[in-house]
């Protein structure tokens, strides 16, 4: 079995996908924030701007100012007097107008001023610099906040089905590992490749304006480089793709394993448990390692060819100054050489920089298909846009050549015909697997109907607004759920609204008000996870209190009375008598006291009814009721008769 997860893993994690319609999906949820956007992208362009204009400033000190220094003539240059006629790179000057005559003083405060210059832009650059990426991560935070929520709010929305078939550490390391992963790429690697992109498209251009052919010579390894940066990203997609899979992996068992952690030392199961924690551990490393190679190799490869181009306009340029020759028409000098290498450092960072990040993109972008695939899981169970409120139910519940099935061509229950009227109660009973849980999840509409239909007072459960069927219905399990709240609060679920009081009468009514009281804080105690510290029949009698408080027409009891000792049983279904007293209840019964109290009991045996009637007439059958009976409740019957005595 584990073979086989893994062989669909592989599956899912080599298929190619489109990075451009998860960018566009996740840019929408910027839309809100375009304004701020704007600003960001003001900025983005003010500091590519500096980046820019700061490398030629430089290289017009060399020719406006220095030049003129190193070109001066006898006695009159080094007394500070006139320099010569400007030369033929002093020609290419444009930051200032050197006029003939110009003095040492007038070359030293146009430098000075020039170094202010280049400051106050590298402030500049600073601040609109670290302004962007403040703004940017407002942004992407609420962006990230919008994003929790709604794909929350979507889980909340998803079948019981769907979650029978996913685990529940693998679905939130996706709102948590995968968001997480997802802001961090917002906040920081997005913005890096958007304003790198910008400098290199806003650099190539000044070069090739500057000089056409110079530029071409400087830019000569940018398709090797474009070729390794999108060879190495692709690889580094996948790769991190296959991280976020095996990173839920560990998740789902270490979830499981905390979880289940009292069957594992009951059985004996550490060893085996560890060694399966371990080997997904090691899927997980293995994973991660081949991303971070393919990351750690990028910008090594990256760097080497950044120096070569380094390399390729400081020989060139510096060959055609000692030359004297020109270059797509204009003479080379020292200042554009020197300006050209401050254009191939800056070309090659932000190259260097966005292969890493891409590369993190990659991680961002594949938790990010994970998040979406799962916000584009269709709930199983859809509701008419115009249908509906249920109205008071009454509480007559019809089962009608009912089908129904998990798998499709496999069902689990076939032609189950039904008639609750009002008030009654029915008992379920039947071996494990007959199909008790999937008949009563039919009524408030925990799964569908594969044919036939469930009515409740006349109306198709598949036909009315579900919240306003469920919230009529109380529902009493075997496997009771607490939230880590206070008692009083989780009584008080079902009805938030419900004074202290009337919480305080439900739990009397339910037989849980006296240990209630005896609890450290009384009402007031928070449980633990699950309800940790409550017995199970403790957890059972708040479940009861609980749906009693809701006060429901219709209740279902799946096994409610299961694990309380026969004392605590006998005073249950005390309460029971009255909290059923009017209501219609469907009652999954491996308890005989349940089963003798009930209007009509229905007998499954492999998802059909096989016997139907009151616990005497069946009795009197000597059918499937009978051998039940014998085998289990007889016993029970028993136990009892020897407690009263």
């Amino acid at each position: 079995m584990v073979g086989g997860f893994r062989g669909l893993l592989d599956q899912e994690t080599s298929k190619a996908r489109s990075v451009g319609p998860t960018l566009r999906r996740l840019a929408g949820y910027f839309r809100p924030y375009w304004p701020v956007l704007l600003v960001v992208l003001a900025l983005m362009i003010a500091n590519a701007w500096v980046q820019v204009i700061v490398p030629m400033l430089t290289g017009q000190a060399v020719d406006c100012y220095l030049s003129p220094v190193v070109t001066g003539s006898g006695d009159t240059a080094q007394a500070g007097g006139a320099m010569a006629q400007p030369s033929a790179a002093q020609a290419n000057c444009w930051y200032a107008s050197l006029p003939p005559g110009a003095t040492r003083a007038d070359l030293l405060r146009g430098l000075l001023g020039l170094v202010l210059a280049l400051t106050g832009l590298q402030v500049v650059g600073a601040v609109a610099g670290g302004l962007m990426f403040y703004l940017m991560t407002w942004a992407g935070q609420h962006v990230l906040r919008e994003l929790q929520v709604k794909l929350f709010d979507h889980m909340q929305s998803l079948s019981l089905g769907y979650y029978t078939r996913h685990e529940s550490g693998e679905l939130m390391s996706r709102i948590t590992n995968d968001a997480s992963t997802l802001q961090q790429a917002i906040g920081f690697a997005l913005m890096q490749v958007l304003s790198g992109t910008l400098l290199i498209v806003w650099i190539a251009y000044t070069m090739l304006r500057q000089n056409w052919a110079y530029g071409l010579l400087s830019l000569a390894v940018l398709p090797l480089m474009a070729v390794t940066t999108l060879w190495f990203s692709g690889q580094a997609r996948r790769a991190f793709r296959r991280t976020r899979k095996e990173i839920g992996n560990v998740n789902a068992e270490l979830e499981e394993g905390i979880s289940g952690v009292r069957e594992v030392q009951a059985f004996s199961r550490e060893a085996a448990n560890i060694e399966s924690f371990r080997q997904s551990n090691a899927a997980n490393r293995d994973a991660n390692v081949r991303a971070v190679a393919y990351t750690a190799a990028l910008a090594p490869a990256l760097e080497a060819l950044g120096y070569v181009a380094m390399a390729i306009v400081a020989g060139a340029g510096g060959l055609l100054l000692l030359r004297g020759q020109t270059l797509g028409g204009t003479l080379v000098s020292l200042g554009l050489i020197i300006a050209y290498i401050g254009y191939v450092q800056r070309f090659s960072q932000p190259i260097q920089q966005i292969s890493v990040l891409w590369t993190n993109l990659q991680s961002a972008i594949a938790g990010a298909e994970r998040i979406f695939d799962l916000m584009d899981e269709t709930p199983e169970i859809q509701e008419a846009a115009d249908a509906p409120a249920m109205p008071q139910i009454q509480g007559r519940v019809v089962y009608a050549d009912v089908w129904a099935e998990y798998v499709p061509g496999e069902p689990v229950l076939r032609d189950i015909d039904l008639v609750a009227e009002p008030g009654e109660t029915v008992a379920l009973v039947g071996p494990t697997g007959a199909g008790k849980t999937t008949l009563v999840n039919l009524l408030p509409r925990f799964y569908d109907v594969t044919r036939g239909s469930v009515t409740i007072d006349g109306y198709d459960v598949r036909a009315v607004q579900t919240e306003s069927l469920r919230t009529q219905i109380g529902l009493v399990l075997q496997d009771t759920f607490l939230f880590g709240d206070t008692v009083m609060n989780n009584i008080r679920y079902g009805r938030p609204e419900a004074s202290d009081d009337e919480v305080i009468e439900a739990a009397k009514l339910a037989q849980a008000h006296d240990f209630v009281e005896r609890l450290p804080d009384g009402y007031a105690t928070v449980l633990g996870e699950r309800g940790g510290g409550l017995s199970q029949g403790q957890r059972q009698l708040l479940a009861i209190a609980r749906a009693a408080l809701a006060d429901p027409r219709i209740l279902i009891l799946d096994e409610a009375t299961s694990s309380v000792d026969t004392r605590t049983e006998r005073l249950i279904q005390a309460a029971l008598d009255r909290l059923l007293a009017g209501r219609t209840s469907f009652v999954i019964a491996h308890r005989l006291s349940t089963i003798r109290n009930a209007d009509q009991v229905l007998v499954l045996v492999d998802g059909t009814i096989a016997e139907r009637g009151t616990h005497e007439s069946l009795l009197a059958q000597q059918g499937a009721y009978y051998d039940l009976y014998m085998s289990q409740f007889r016993r029970q019957e028993e136990v009892a008769a020897l407690s009263a005595g």
